[in-house]
């Protein structure tokens, strides 16, 4: 599954607000709005949808005789 069937209604990511700057959003229906704020209007827009960055990977248990072959 591409996208989750569940996602939580934010203005940061919603079809109707658009980015002012950090922590403001300018929504059609109320205005601008704090980022984490939604109302029924939500329409999820996943071109907008920020995923969070990916782990780093931790090599600090890993030995020199590990990559030998």
């Amino acid at each position: 599954m591409l996208f989750q069937k569940d996602i939580e209604p934010r203005c940061a990511y919603c079809a109707r607000g658009t980015q002012l700057e950090e922590g403001k959003v300018l929504c059609l229906k109320r205005g601008v709005v704090s980022p984490g704020d939604s109302c029924r209007g939500f329409r999820y827009d996943p071109l907008k949808r920020v995923p969070p960055p990916p782990a780093a990977p931790d090599f600090s248990h890993l030995k020199d005789e590990d990559f030998v072959l």
